[in-house]
């Protein structure tokens, strides 16, 4: 169990702070601001592929981070638990 909690706390560390960061430059348009990190995503029409990559990288780091944490911490544990209940039962 240790072993599935410390791959979910990495994944949700690395992704997380991948998904701060970018959404630091894409999402935050000034520090003064409430919506700090969660405005709209806004590119101007000067936008480079990079920043697309930017804005496509964020979502993708967000997904990973909830997917990837959800999975080591909530399903990988309850696969396991029904085998052993299965094969108990049996």
């Amino acid at each position: 169990m240790a072993d599935e909690f410390i791959k979910g706390l990495g994944i949700f560390t690395a992704g997380g702070l991948g998904w701060m960061v970018l959404a630091g430059w894409y999402r935050t348009e000034s520090f003064e601001s409430s919506q700090q990190l969660v405005a709209p995503v806004s590119l101007s029409d000067s936008a480079t592929m990079f920043d697309t990559m930017g804005v496509l990288l964020m979502d993708t780091f967000f997904w990973f981070t909830i997917i990837g944490a959800l999975t080591f911490w909530v399903l990988i544990p309850v696969v396991r638990q029904a085998r052993e209940v299965i094969q108990d039962g049996s």
